[in-house]
């Protein structure tokens, strides 16, 4: 499981615009196996309460541990690494987001400080300041406003 799927998945609703991607079992059944993710026995609702928790953790900056009531985790030692397994279909996201916390890693999965997009990224930066989902379009927007409105009030 990589990061990029853990985030895909938080970003399966987009409260800028009230999307939803996992409305029901069909489609979030859909979108798991879209992503060779096992998708049997998934259910909508669950996929969709889980996400909801890891976010809630993610802007926190808290860790994602409200997500294993729902979704348990057996762990080994393998060679010396932590192995995480869950025979659950949304095991493998929650096992991403433990090992992040584990690793201490999970205060770089982030929600855009725009309010109008609030998508989940990984902050890749050096010093972990990243605040935008991407520089370009929300970033921008952002700091175009706060240069007016310095200039507007000077």
């Amino acid at each position: 499981m990589s990061i990029d799927q853990l985030v895909d998945f938080l970003n399966t609703y987009d409260p800028g615009s009230d999307t939803e991607e996992l409305p029901d079992d069909a489609a979030a059944r859909a979108w798991f196996a879209a992503r060779g993710l096992a998708a049997e026995g998934l259910a909508a609702a669950e996929a969709r309460q889980v996400r909801t928790e890891l976010r809630d953790a993610a802007e926190g900056r808290t860790p994602p541990t409200a997500a294993l009531r729902h979704v348990p985790l057996c762990a080994c030692v393998e060679d010396g690494e932590l192995v995480l397994t869950s025979g659950h279909p949304l095991g493998p996201l929650v096992a991403t987001a433990v090992r992040l916390a584990f690793e201490g890693r999970w205060d770089r999965l982030k929600l855009c400080d725009a309010e109008t997009c609030r998508y989940a990224f990984y902050d890749g930066s050096r010093n972990r300041s990243g605040r935008w989902c991407s520089m370009a379009s929300c970033g921008n927007r952002a700091k175009t406003r706060a240069f007016r409105e310095r200039h507007r009030s000077g």
